[in-house]
């Protein structure tokens, strides 16, 4: 005769399985993964820091799927780099450098030492992104192919970002300009800048842009 799991068992089980998710969860938190080219798979530590939100891998897989042909050989700007996923995969898919843009100190020395991990041609300046745009980059004369601007949400900062790179002459010819942004905001951009594809994941929308 086939015995009959008690409820409690059941219980016992359900709570087992929820727990491995848990300590599943927990593992995986505080961690980037790389997602293709000559980094892929590679794993790297995310500090716990307030505001951190790294862009998560399924909307970094669509983005560089449509940026195929253009990353290899890029110079790229990270502003707001925070954990500098996007300027790393960048990397990692062969663009030539990389500059990231972070304002909080402890956030820019775990992207530095996360730089020096993967041996990638990247350099952290640790500054306000207003302030550095304002200033043109420090007299930085050479301009960028690919722009990642993913600012906090709801500080008004996409616009002026975005303007900013344009007065400062910060973006070459035909370059390529990704700007993150809360789900619920449709961004004014500088004229001429064409709208190539778009993404939405959870409270954000992605766009990518292409300059004349």
């Amino acid at each position: 005769m086939k015995q009959r799991r008690s409820p409690s068992s059941r219980s016992r089980r359900q709570g087992k399985a929820q727990s491995n998710r848990s300590n599943a969860g927990r593992r995986d938190a505080g961690r980037l993964r790389i997602i293709g080219g000559d980094y892929r798979r590679r794993t790297l530590p995310v500090l716990d820091h307030p505001g951190l939100r790294p862009t998560p891998g399924r909307v970094r897989e669509t983005l560089f799927n449509w940026l195929a042909n253009a990353t290899a050989g890029a110079r790229v700007l990270d502003l707001f780099a925070g954990t500098g996923a996007l300027g790393l995969e960048a990397l990692s898919r062969g663009a030539r450098e990389a500059l990231f843009i972070e304002q909080s100190a402890p956030v820019a020395r775990a992207l530095e030492s996360n730089i020096a991990t993967l041996g990638a041609n990247g350099r952290v300046i640790t500054a306000d992104a207003k302030a550095v745009l304002g200033d043109a980059l420090g007299g930085d004369a050479d301009p960028f192919d690919l722009v990642f601007l993913d600012p906090p949400f709801r500080q008004d900062l996409a616009e002026e970002s975005c303007r900013r790179l344009v007065d400062g002459g910060l973006l070459a010819t035909g370059a390529w300009v990704y700007l993150e942004v809360e789900a619920e905001l449709t961004p004014s951009v500088p004229e001429g800048w064409m709208l190539h594809r778009e993404v939405r994941a959870g409270d954000s929308s992605g766009r990518l842009y292409r300059l004349p």
